[in-house]
């Protein structure tokens, strides 16, 4: 269970990413009131809360992943932690995405609506997250 957990906090931190990196890319590109979107206070604050839990995540995933074969309670607690944590980072970064975007969030048209649903299915595949929170506290607890 290990190595799933860890590969779906991975999968989340690339979930993440990718909403990130077309949150970004929009808010350069979209012009109101004389000047990229990117440039307003509020969604510049958006982008970079986004970009410091993707990292946050990306590194717990790693330090899962360098010790998910050694079958210990610290690589169970530590993949199962990534699961937990990085699918709510997808999910949280992927919802802000959407908030950046507007209307257009919620299309079809645009990716990051497919990455909103992505996420949340990610934060039940491999035991949903209050699970994978019992499962951490198990083991904090003795």
């Amino acid at each position: 269970m290990d190595e799933g957990r860890t590969l779906s906090g991975a999968s989340g931190v690339g979930t993440a990413q990718g909403a990130l990196d077309y949150a970004l890319h929009y808010a350069k590109e979209r012009v109101q009131f004389g000047k990229p979107i990117g440039e307003f206070q509020a969604i510049s604050h958006m982008l970079a809360d986004m970009a410091i839990m993707t990292e946050t995540a990306r590194h717990l995933v790693y330090r899962a992943a360098a010790v998910v074969r050694d079958h210990t309670k610290e690589s169970m607690k530590l993949a199962t932690m990534a699961k937990c944590y990085c699918t709510d980072v997808a999910m949280n970064v992927a919802s802000r995405a959407v908030d950046i975007l507007g209307g257009y969030g919620y299309s079809e048209e645009y990716p990051v609506e497919r990455m909103m649903r992505d996420a949340n299915g990610l934060q039940l595949f491999e035991g949903t997250n209050q699970i994978q929170r019992n499962a951490v506290a198990r083991v904090l607890l003795g």
